[in-house]
């Protein structure tokens, strides 16, 4: 377990991406924090921005197959993630394309908002090699700033209900459980950076709310 704050937010995940092996954080991150970071998660940071921004969480999502952006990244950017990482890089076409925004992914399943286009669809499948269900969670559309997935299980939004628990159980073949990050915010994903291996929160997130993200993504039982 890390708490933590970049540039002094405690929304981490909208300036990190845990993919697998691998996380993507801004690129102006403190070199002390980054090195803290790849030894929660066990994994090699890469630093970038993408579409020229340092919310690479909000605008990258991914598993161990691939990663999937948003349409405005750079060639640059995309060849800095594929060089580092060793994953195919898939822009998401259409208005609706901030990835780490809308798409809540492990190496099982991927659920995504429910505007997304077939074409969109498509790719996220193809890209990141696994079943993908539209939806939203507790009324937010942008799942990915109401959830949280690993392939040991999945925090969401406390007013998510029991049947879009349920769903996202059954395709991402995991355990889901609510809870809340830095404080009693609602939207985990925002908050939150997790593997397999270990997870970021953000700095102001309490010890009971510590408790259920353990519980949540399999850390400890339950």
């Amino acid at each position: 377990m890390l708490r933590a704050s970049f540039s002094g937010s405690a929304y981490v995940g909208v300036f990190a991406r845990a993919l697998d092996e691998y996380v993507l954080v801004r690129p102006d991150a403190d070199a002390d924090l980054v090195a803290d970071i790849e030894a929660e998660l066990e994994a090699e940071a890469v630093r970038t921005t993408v579409a020229g921004s340092a919310t690479v969480g909000a605008l990258a999502a991914g598993n161990r197959h691939g990663v999937v952006t948003s349409s405005r990244i750079t060639d640059r950017e995309v060849e800095t993630v594929e060089d580092a990482t060793g994953l195919p890089v898939a822009e998401l076409p259409g208005r609706v394309n901030a990835a780490g925004n809308v798409v809540v992914a492990n190496d099982r399943g991927a659920y995504v908002h429910p505007d997304l286009s077939e074409e969109a669809v498509a790719v996220i499948a193809d890209t990141l090699d696994v079943a993908v269900e539209r939806g939203a969670l507790a009324g937010v559309r942008t799942v990915g700033t109401a959830a949280v997935a690993t392939n040991r299980g999945v925090l969401a939004h406390p007013k998510t209900t029991d049947p879009e628990l349920d769903a996202l159980e059954d395709l991402l073949g995991v355990h889901a459980d609510i809870g809340t990050v830095n404080y009693g915010a609602p939207l985990v994903g925002a908050g939150l950076v997790a593997s397999d291996r270990g997870y970021v929160a953000g700095q102001e997130t309490t010890g009971p709310e510590l408790g259920r993200i353990e519980e949540a993504l399999g850390f400890i039982e339950g």
